[in-house]
Parts: structure tokens; sequence; C-alpha cells
């Protein structure tokens, strides 16, 4: 007989709550009912459906496979985060929704230029445009500016700061052009703060390479800072702990130290890998100033952060 309108709504509404709850504290704490969520959709599928439900629940499917890859990935489960990514594009395919799948392609990408080193960054390229191909004349420009800023990224770790510059450029020409009531709630979460956050973050691994970047780096990564939503916990710490990395690429060390501690009150509110990862290398970053009675101060509230990744 199949599922009634009304019980998808459900499935629909349950896979938001998993999504939105992810966006803002992050760690992977409810991946297994995500999991588990995804398990039962997918014995549901098994089963002839209407029409009509039968492509809503592959929506469905693909919306809990992106959010199980995002959780995966932010716990440091790489190999999963890249299996469930996949089935959220072959999912947002059968669903007949296009832009979802650019978006789950574009998670991908930011998967691989997560990892060290830039072995993954021409991969995270290519998907980049082939997500463009997938999502062509479907994309708002919210999406778009977002696709922009995973091309960044690949260009900043290819060592290509013209095509960075040229990318970071597009995506705030294409952000200028938002209108949020027209975005898919999947992308609401791409907002100003999460523009400037993003570049920031960017110039930030340029600047480790080339400290002239630092500058650059701090202004977007504040601006990030005063305009974040204070329910995004895990984007929050993000932001606080790149900041305060910045000001010690600048030299600015009485500075850090303070954004530095700001940072670890918000840290200590969520669970996510990439949060602790980012710990780390602020810990390694003050190994030079360690001598500094505000460093040392900072670098015993991270010790035990840094030991539990060991």
């Amino acid at each position: 007989m199949g599922l009634g309108i009304e019980e998808v709504e459900q499935l629909e509404n349950v896979a938001r709550s998993f999504r939105d709850w992810d966006d803002q504290f992050g760690g992977g704490l409810r991946r297994k009912a995500v999991v588990g969520q995804l398990a039962e959709v997918n014995e549901i599928l098994r089963e002839r459906q209407p029409v009509r439900a039968e492509k809503r629940l592959w929506g469905v499917l693909a919306q809990l496979a992106e959010t199980a890859a995002t959780m995966s990935w932010d716990s440091g489960q790489q190999a999963t985060a890249q299996q469930y990514y996949a089935l959220a594009a072959r999912a947002a395919n059968r669903a007949g929704d296009p832009a979802f799948c650019a978006f789950a392609l574009a998670g991908m990408a930011r998967q691989l230029l997560g990892l060290d080193g830039d072995a993954g960054a021409a991969d995270a390229l290519e998907l980049v445009r082939i997500a463009r191909d997938r999502g062509a004349g479907e994309l708002t420009p919210t999406v778009e500016a977002m696709l922009y800023t995973r091309e960044a990224w690949a260009m900043s770790k290819l060592e290509r700061p013209s095509g960075f510059r040229r990318a970071c450029e597009q995506a705030k020409e294409r952000f200028a052009d938002s209108k949020p009531a027209t975005d898919p709630f999947w992308v609401h979460y791409f907002d100003a703060a999460e523009l400037a956050g993003t570049i920031g973050g960017r110039l930030l691994d340029m600047s480790r390479r080339k400290p002239v970047f630092a500058g650059d780096a701090a202004d977007h990564i504040e601006l990030a800072v005063q305009s974040r939503r204070p329910d995004r916990i895990r984007s929050t710490a993000l932001d606080r702990l790149g900041l305060a990395e910045a000001h010690v690429i600048r030299g600015e060390v009485e500075e850090a130290c303070r954004v530095g501690h700001d940072a670890l009150d918000v840290v200590e509110r969520t669970r996510s890998d990439r949060v602790r990862v980012k710990v780390g290398k602020l810990y390694k970053r003050t190994e030079r100033a360690k001598g500094n009675v505000a460093v040392a101060e900072l670098r015993d509230r991270m010790r035990p952060l840094v030991n539990a990744q060991e």
C-alpha cells in the first residue's frame, strides 16, 4: 500500500531536524540516530510506493545521507563520509533534485579539501565543476556563491593565488544577489558570516606558508565572528580559533591569547573533531612563544584537548 503524503512529510521533518542540529553543534553525537533513520527509509524504498511519495522519499534519503556524511567527516571518519556523500548525490538524482545533488558533490569536495596536504585539491576542483554541471539552471545565487568558495579553497591549496582571488570575488558577487526567501532550507547556513569565515579560513591556510595573508585572514574572520548567529556553536569555535592563530602569525600574542580563551569557552560546548584538530593547530602555532606567561596559560588550557586527539 505504501506511505501516505503525511507520513512522508513527517520523515522530511525528521531529516531536517537532524540537519539543523548538526549545523548548530557538530561532532556527530546523533550520527547513529541519523544512520538508523537512513536505514529505515532505505527499507521503505524497497517496497512499492506511490510515485509522488517515492520521489520525496528519495529526497529524504538524500538529506539523511548528506547529514550522515557531514557528521562522519566531523567525527574524523573520512572514508565513511565519502560513501555517504556519494549516496546522497545518487539519491538526489533519483529524487529529481539536481541542486541538492550539486550540494552533495560540493560536500565531497569540502571533505577532500579538509584533508592535510594538497593531494585532494585537484579532485575537489573537478567535483565543483561537476556540481555546477549537475545543477545548471537550478542553483540559487547563494548555492553558486557556496560553490565558488569551494573553488577558492581548492585554488588556495594548489597555491594559485590569482585563481583564489578570482573565485572569492565571484563568491561575493553571487552572494550579493542572494534572496534567502528563495533558497532551499539546506543552504540557509550559508549566510554573510559563513562567507566571511570561509574566505578568512582559506586566507589563514595561505598565511601559514606566506604570513603576508594573515592580515586579510584576521579581517575576514573578525567579520565572521561579529555576524555569526549565536546558535552556530561549531562555526563560532572554528572562527575564534582561526582568528587567534591569525593574531599569532602577525605577532599579536596578547590579542591571540584573549581570543584563544574566548574560543576555548565555545570549544567546550562541541564534540566536533574538526574543532579539536583546529585546537591542535593553534597549540603548535604557539610553541615558539610558550615562554610568554599569557601564552603558557593558554597552552595549559589547550593541552588536555590536544592530548585527547593522540
